[in-house]
């Protein structure tokens, strides 16, 4: 009930100093983006910026996570409330901007009723999903009346949704409650990466001048969903010391944990545990992945473009299932074999049980638009090429 109120007055307050700032003229050269996450904004700025005279500014909720630099043509802004000056000039900004991107649910464009003619563009932070989020989400029925409320607001400031397959069309449709003609086929900017043999390369070398061993040793990347109450974890669901036992002359393991995790990864082995958590862009992390371990998250839709092998570690599978859902059934939507314990991994990476026909399917269907150009598809759409 607390949480409510507090987000209530903050929407009035919001909601005020936008309207004062709707009095200002719409600035015909410069586009917004909201960001928590780094990548789809990323790819987007960087065409946007080789093919138009735009100016933008960047409003962030992450400094880990957004490490976009500023320049002539880009205002990096801190849109928090501890930053006083840098949020009411974000304010401004969203309120004067000829085009606004996001990249996740933001509770404030409830309250931005912007001019009209201002396309909001969703650019999701995944290619795909497999837990439920928005309406879908089961816990959204337990969420009170304003609270749902606000979520049909903020679903309907969404002018366009950025996809790059139609089974993740059917998907925002069901999430956001949006129509067919919101929905926008220019393919996932953050996917172009996985297209760019150079920029591949690049991190290849990068990451092989810092960890040797990659170039010797095969690396299995651990990379899991953050589960509710994991902030207190003090174990990994992994033996890491079995794992090192039975896999440490061939392989190397790479954990990439959520930074609120914090875990023991101290095992006799010869360096075979690397903790790469700080690394905030996981796409680069996946240039040299050879066997991704995941379960939940969105990551397997990117990495089936490398067409590796993965392994689906859900030991928790039910329980996960009543606490998120899935969009689809589990089993038969991953394009790998499902673990439930650490023997499970071993003897899957030593026999190589993997079925890369499968992860060649699954990219095909879920990057179906995503060939990439999906950023300068995107640029192509709503600007105006004036270099």
């Amino acid at each position: 009930m607390l949480k409510e109120l507090i987000i209530f007055i903050y929407l009035i307050i919001f909601r005020g100093v936008f309207l004062f700032f709707r009095l200002f003229p719409i600035k015909r050269d410069k586009t917004t983006f909201v960001a928590s996450f780094e990548d789809n904004i990323l790819y987007t700025i960087r065409d946007v910026e080789k093919l138009t005279s735009e100016n933008m500014v960047v409003l962030r909720l992450s400094k880990r996570k957004v490490t976009i630099a500023q320049n002539k043509r880009i205002t990096v802004l801190e849109f928090s409330a501890p930053h006083v000056w840098h949020w009411v000039r974000s304010v401004y900004h969203l309120a004067t901007s000829r085009l606004v991107f996001v990249d996740n649910y933001y509770g404030f464009l409830a309250a931005a009723n912007f001019q009209r003619g201002v396309p909001v563009i969703q650019l999701w932070h995944a290619a795909g999903a497999i837990k439920r989020f928005g309406r879908c989400d089961p816990s959204a029925k337990t969420r009170s009346a304003l609270a749902k409320y606000r979520f049909r607001r903020v679903y309907q400031r969404f002018d366009h949704v950025v996809v790059g397959c139609e089974k993740m069309a059917g998907i925002f449709r069901k999430a956001f409650g949006i129509g067919e003609e919101r929905i926008l086929r220019t393919g996932v900017p953050r996917t172009d990466f996985f297209f760019d043999t150079e920029a591949i390369t690049r991190e290849r070398e990068k990451f092989s001048r810092e960890f040797p061993a990659i170039c010797e040793k095969q690396v299995i990347l651990y990379a899991p969903t953050f589960r509710a109450g994991q902030k207190t974890a003090t174990a990994l669901p992994l033996d890491l010391h079995k794992m090192c036992q039975a896999l440490c002359d061939d392989y190397i393991l790479f954990l990439h944990l959520h930074p609120a995790v914090k875990v023991d990864i101290a095992v006799d082995n010869r360096d075979f545990v690397k903790n790469v958590s700080g690394y905030h862009n996981i796409n680069h992390l996946l240039t040299f992945t050879d066997i991704l371990i995941t379960d939940y998250s969105s990551i397997p839709f990117e990495f089936s473009l490398m067409k590796r092998p993965m392994i689906f570690y859900a030991y928790d599978l039910e329980d996960y299932k009543k606490q998120s859902g899935y969009w689809e059934d589990y089993e038969q939507m991953v394009p790998g074999p499902i673990a439930t314990d650490t023997n499970d991994i071993i003897e899957l990476i030593r026999h190589h049980r993997f079925d890369l026909q499968a992860v060649e399917a699954f990219a095909k269907e879920w990057n179906q638009y995503s060939s990439g150009q999906s950023s300068q598809a995107l640029v192509n759409r709503f600007y105006d090429k004036t270099l």
